[in-house]
């Protein structure tokens, strides 16, 4: 299958991208619980303990937005459990409309180094208000005033628009102040 991106000139030929492949089979599988949620955990203990695998917890979610529009991008798993695995995200972002057109997502786990991947389809739903705010409060202060100052997959007219925004939230809650959870990391109604 060939995808079509327009692509003038590649940097790379065929052959060059063709010696990229290694072999797996350095890693195996000996054995796996009947539990997946189990097997996961596992897993992810073990990720998240290989130095090559910056971030075991980091996800690649698939959504289908508006226009059949498929969008892919990288979020954090916060949590795991027999109720599924947890992620949040602004509620006015691009990944949020589109799970509220389509609530059907897949996961992808690509830990390469450990010579796996995990890929994980299912329907969201939205946690509490409560749980939003939460985590929120676990939020580093930076990550905090980031929230309140990107206005998630909204263009900007500037870098130093989004700049501005986060030294005005950072001098509205300066570092060591509590920083309130913004509207749009709770449920919208």
């Amino acid at each position: 299958m060939t995808l079509d991106t327009s692509m003038e000139e590649n940097p790379l030929d065929r052959d060059a991208i063709r010696a990229m492949r290694r072999s797996y089979g350095e890693a195996g599988l000996e054995s796996l619980p009947d539990n997946p949620f189990v097997a996961f955990s596992q897993w992810l203990a073990e990720a998240a303990s290989v130095p090559a695998i910056v971030e075991a917890n980091a996800m690649v979610l698939s959504t289908l937005g508006d226009n059949n529009e498929i969008s892919t991008r990288t979020v954090l798993l916060k949590d795991i459990s027999e109720g599924g695995f947890t992620f949040f995200t602004n509620y006015s972002s691009r990944k949020a409309r589109a799970i509220e057109l389509n609530e059907q997502v897949t996961l992808l786990f690509p830990w390469f180094a450990m010579e796996r991947q995990i890929a994980i389809s299912g329907i969201t739903e939205k946690v509490s208000a409560q749980e939003s705010a939460d985590y929120f409060a676990t939020r580093p202060w930076s990550s905090q005033i980031g929230a309140w100052a990107s206005h998630q997959s909204s263009p900007l007219s500037s870098r130093e628009e989004l700049e501005q925004r986060y030294a005005g939230a950072s001098q509205k809650w300066p570092e060591g102040t509590v920083v309130p959870v913004p509207p749009h990391w709770v449920d919208i109604e």
